[in-house]
């Protein structure tokens, strides 16, 4: 069986596509050939590049992300605002971004994989999937350069743009090369919101495009293939929130593995129906998402506890979504990151605690951390903090510590989730305070 990774666009936030891969290769599948679109193209650069998921990992962890950004020369400004090219050029990615994420024209060029990067040729409207013998970077930067925001590429007669407007994810090309199974990682949001505002509606042409395209080319696929989907429950937070650090490149790629991971375990050999469902997302459930990290240390080697939790605030009458977390062990021992799965922020007994799984020597292992009374408020996780227990299995391994750095550090990583406008998003900050942690887990509504 030949099979195929499609990885369709999504702007930075494809850093979630490093814990998707990571999530698929420990599980053992290997692939053909590999086709990336819009942001998908990264993580194909970064593969064909040689990289497994581990250094991919290190590399977003250390990307400065305001590297995307960069000026245009001065005078594109002086034209005026009816006249710009665009906003900013691609100089910040060809000269910073791709260095940074170990993405190599030369060595993508050589690759024994397979893979290719589809861009718009604006010239005559059609997507065009260039094979990766073919690469370079100007190439790599104009299949993501969006209209507005980065300029195209004129090159030969050419106008080298991003595809997303004509597809975000090339199943044809996939199944030209005899794919007879194709694993997509999708991260365009598929729901029913509709927002305000000139960001949010650009978005919205994307995600219609991006989704009609799909559906469209699984639709008219004249052989049978399998498709695997995996997918965010909820839409990833936009570009804007991670360039602003209200988001983290190491939360994206934990989300992506637990998704990954979720999928995985609940996958039938046949796929999912080639239908518009393949790439549903749930609504954003009120709430608030914050990071903190916890130290200790097991066998005399330092071990550090890292985690993004969903909490859900009161709603109304909105169904309960439960408190969610992803995130990963440091612990040298244990062979480096751990990734956790199936995490929950829940309470047991009196306690609110975290509960998660990890694969630990081989083996998936639950983990359990008493945080905070159960009755107490929200702020208590981070003023009313002792020492902490870590449990795997049925085994204490290690007493944790939250140290007022990490406390800082966590109260100001709280982002609302779910809300639109600032006098929402106020309103969830101001409902964290009062919350109860029980009533949180619980999933907060009424």
């Amino acid at each position: 069986m030949s099979r195929s990774l499609v990885l369709a666009g999504g702007g930075m936030r494809v850093a979630w596509q490093t814990g998707v891969v990571r999530a698929l290769y420990e599980h053992g599948l290997t692939f053909d050939h590999i086709d990336g679109t819009s942001g998908g193209i990264l993580t194909t650069g970064m593969l064909l590049s040689g990289q497994d998921p581990a250094e991919m990992a290190l590399r977003w962890s250390a990307l400065r992300v305001r590297d995307f950004s960069s000026p245009l020369p001065l005078s594109g400004y002086l034209r005026g605002p009816w006249a710009l090219p665009a906003l900013g050029d691609a100089d910040g990615v060809i000269h910073r971004v791709f260095p940074a994420l170990g993405i190599d024209p030369h060595t993508i060029r050589s690759s024994q994989l397979a893979g290719t990067f589809n861009l718009v040729d604006f010239a005559d409207k059609t997507c065009v999937a260039v094979p990766h013998t073919d690469i370079d970077a100007q190439l790599l930067a104009a299949g993501m350069s969006l209209p507005l925001f980065l300029p195209p590429l004129c090159r030969d007669g050419h106008v080298w743009t991003d595809a997303v407007w004509v597809k975000d994810a090339n199943v044809g090309e996939a199944l030209r090369r005899g794919a007879d199974e194709i694993w997509l990682a999708w991260c365009i949001a598929n729901n029913p919101y509709w927002g305000d505002g000139p960001l949010e509606q650009y978005v919205h042409m994307i995600e219609m495009s991006a989704n009609g395209a799909l559906f469209a080319e699984l639709d008219a696929a004249t052989r049978p293939f399998i498709l695997h989907v995996v997918k965010p429950e909820y839409p990833l937070p936009l570009d804007p929130e991670f360039f602003a650090g209200r988001i983290t490149a190491d939360t994206l790629m934990e989300m992506g593995y637990r998704d990954a991971v979720r999928y995985l375990d609940g996958a039938h050999p046949s796929g999912v129906p080639k239908d518009p469902g393949c790439t549903a997302m749930r609504l954003t459930p009120r709430g608030v998402r914050y990071r903190e990290r916890l130290h200790g240390t097991l066998g005399g080697a330092e071990l550090v506890l890292e985690v993004a939790v969903d909490l859900p605030l009161p709603d109304g009458d909105a169904p309960s979504a439960g408190a969610r977390l992803v995130g990963h062990v440091d612990h040298q021992p244990w062979g480096g990151r751990v990734l956790l799965t199936d995490g929950r922020a829940q309470t047991d007994g009196g306690t609110f605690t975290y509960t998660a799984r990890a694969s630990i020597a081989g083996r998936r292992q639950p983990l359990r951390i008493g945080r905070a009374p159960a009755t107490a408020p929200i702020r208590a996780l981070w003023t009313r903090v002792g020492s902490m227990v870590l449990e795997v299995g049925d085994d204490t391994v290690s007493t944790l510590a939250l140290g007022p750095r990490d406390a800082a550090y966590a109260l100001a990583s709280v982002t609302p989730l779910g809300t639109h406008g600032l006098h929402e998003r106020l309103d969830a900050v101001a409902d964290l305070a009062a919350t109860r942690l029980v009533r949180a887990a619980a999933g907060g509504g009424r």
